[in-house]
């Protein structure tokens, strides 16, 4: 199993940016794909970013697309998500996850998941 801690979070105002990170310990040997998620009070859980651990493109949510970019660290025990331009409705609960088989996407069965940050963005 594979532990994950979320950092980062807080508030902003309405343009302003925050980055989120991640940080994984444990047994990350065999991890395929790593994610941010996010669930804002009364929604579902949606997924925002995911890459492949491997290398290739990221893809990211069209309500997020040109404003957040993901990262990882080189050890690949580090998640990043950098958001700018942020918008009253980005505030959510972000949670980083990590999946070891399937497919890089934003369904929900990922194996681990880290307890979630709260991100606030004020008008």
């Amino acid at each position: 199993q594979v532990q994950l801690a979320e950092s980062g979070g807080g508030s902003a105002q309405a343009g302003g940016s925050l980055t989120l990170s991640c940080t994984a310990s444990g047994n990350t040997g065999e991890a395929f794909c790593m994610g941010w998620f996010r669930q804002a009070p009364g929604k579902e859980r949606e997924g925002t970013a995911a890459k492949y651990t491997g290398g290739g493109l990221p893809i990211y949510a069209e309500s997020v697309k040109g404003r957040f970019t993901i990262s990882q660290g080189s050890s690949m025990k580090t998640l990043t998500l950098h958001m700018d331009d942020l918008k009253p409705e980005d505030t959510a609960m972000y949670y980083c996850a990590i999946l070891f088989s399937g497919v890089c996407d934003f369904d929900l069965n990922y194996h681990d998941w880290g307890q979630g940050i709260q991100v606030t963005v004020s008008a």
